[in-house]
């Protein structure tokens, strides 16, 4: 007889990882409810459980922006075209991407349709990143050196219109947060390009579970204008890189297009130093790439938008009311209780839809933890509780349940990123040879090209035509070059010529 082959698992989210990331990835976003295209082309809509998320990326990164000195304010969402020019190297880099406003109102046409009117005397380009506006205003600010440092934080939208568009990683549309800062000297402004990045690495780790490889972008990969750049690069499922947060020293250029200066303590006048910093609604999807499975969404519990949900279970109406009260009472129990700085977030699902439906809806949406409650569990003094990241189930006594809710959310935040490191670890490899980096970076399976590759830690001359050649052959970038990179000495790995350290390679979104 022959072997029958073995049974497909059943999965919630189809297709899998495996079989066609891509899709897999906008299926997760979909079935967890978080955003959805809108009628607006390359734009979305962050639905509640999506914009939760946002939300709490933004109090606890804004309460980490305060905690190292900078306060918030709001800048022009229209920059004139003038602006955008001073800065040549900043035109070169975003012009393509800049949508243009030209005229200030609509009017009936002959036919009845409405046309743009009253042309504008000066284009005004929507904000693509706020540096020329931000710098025109400093120069206002700016006069002594008592007026330093300026440290200041913007959370805002910018339009960057981008031709091919996936939710949360790269829209025409999205929402951020941008850091422009002035200091009277090259140091204090290095310094505070360091100690952003530093708090971005932190965020990412400690908050979204997302193990990161601090660095610096070569000259070709450098944010237009600025000196230098620094990154924060992470590795996702598919084992290509996300650039998940960048911090730029701006030396004196922008000080110098937008006429930034100030008079020293020698009443000499000075240009400012200046840097910019930001992340945006990418970190969504670099959470949903970092740990996300086949079954769908796995939110770390410290940005989570819920902590637990507790689904009551009763077959009539003689024991809804007792498992109803069981289910308020712990709520009550629970939400008394802190993890990190939050309030444990809760909630009693009581719709009237099957518990199969109900639970697996919660599995796909993330929730770290879930609660069954029925007559039996009442009769124990117990509840049921799953895990979303390992997918364990066990009846567990209610007093234990209450008094370890913070440690089991600590366990599935800290195993979280032990898994997304042990994973990157598993798909890092030094490579010295051409041959064997295109090898890498080549498909073996036919059958899913997507998933191949990983970060390949390889020895660079400091070209740029090692960098094209690299993209044009392999679609593969040079993500960083590691702060912690330790001086060794090689040989490039597609010119043979002298390296004095190792870079990231890797294929990128």
């Amino acid at each position: 007889m022959s072997q029958q082959p073995a049974a497909k698992p059943k999965t919630a989210i189809t297709p899998t990882r495996a079989e066609d990331y891509p899709e897999w990835y906008l299926q997760v976003i979909k079935h967890a409810d978080l955003a959805e295209n809108s009628a607006v082309r390359g734009c979305m809509v962050i639905k509640p459980w999506g914009y939760a998320l946002w939300e709490n990326i933004q109090r606890d990164l804004d309460a980490m922006f305060k905690e190292t000195g900078h306060v918030n304010a709001y800048f022009p969402l229209f920059i004139p075209v003038s602006y955008i020019q001073k800065e040549a190297a900043h035109v070169d880099g975003f012009a393509k991407e800049c949508a243009v406003v030209t005229h200030s109102r609509l009017e009936a046409g002959p036919d009845g349709k409405l046309v743009p009117a009253g042309e504008l005397e000066e284009p005004l380009i929507v904000r693509p990143t706020s540096e020329t506006i931000i710098g025109e205003t400093y120069s206002k600010w700016v006069q002594s050196y008592r007026d330093l440092p300026i440290l200041i934080n913007q959370w805002a939208n910018v339009v960057r219109w981008e031709m091919r568009t996936r939710l949360f990683l790269r829209t025409a549309e999205f929402l951020w947060q941008e850091g422009h800062t002035v200091h009277a000297t090259e140091a204090e402004a290095v310094e505070e390009t360091n100690k952003m990045l530093q708090v971005y690495a932190d965020f990412a780790e400690n908050y979204m579970a997302m193990p990161v490889i601090m660095g610096r972008k070569t000259e070709g990969e450098r944010f237009p204008g600025a000196v230098d750049t620094l990154c924060i690069e992470s590795m996702m499922q598919d084992r290509k890189a996300l650039q998940a947060g960048t911090s730029h020293y701006l030396g004196q250029n922008f000080a110098k297009s937008c006429n930034i200066r100030f008079q020293d303590e020698n009443a000499t006048q000075q240009y400012a130093h200046t840097t910019s910093w930001g992340v945006s609604t990418r970190l969504i999807g670099g959470m949903i790439m970092t740990h996300s499975d086949d079954d769908g969404f796995v939110a770390p519990p410290r940005l989570a938008p819920q902590h637990v949900v507790i689904m009551p279970i009763y077959k009539d109406d003689a024991t809804k009311a007792q498992v109803l009260e069981y289910c308020q009472s712990l709520q009550k129990e629970l939400t008394a209780q802190r993890f990190h700085d939050r309030k444990l977030v809760v909630t009693i699902d009581n719709r009237d839809i099957r518990g199969g439906d109900k639970a697996w809806g919660w599995i796909k949406k993330g929730v770290p933890l879930r609660v069954e409650v029925g007559p039996r569990d009442l009769a124990n003094n117990a509840v049921f509780v799953a895990r979303r990241d390992t997918g364990e189930k066990a009846g567990v006594p209610r007093a234990d349940f209450v008094a370890t809710v913070v440690e089991r959310l600590q366990a599935i935040q800290d195993n979280l990123l032990a898994r997304a490191k042990a994973f990157r670890a598993a798909n890092t490899r030094e490579i010295d040879t051409w041959e064997e980096l295109k090898a890498y970076f080549t498909a073996k399976n036919p059958e899913h090209p997507e998933i191949h590759g990983g970060f390949a830690l390889c020895h660079w001359n400091g070209t740029k035509e090692v960098e094209k050649r690299l993209k044009e052959e392999l679609k593969v970038t040079i993500r960083c070059i590691p702060l912690d990179a330790k001086a060794e000495a090689g040989k490039c790995v597609v010119t043979g010529e002298p390296s004095a350290r190792r870079v990231v390679m890797a294929k990128a979104y």
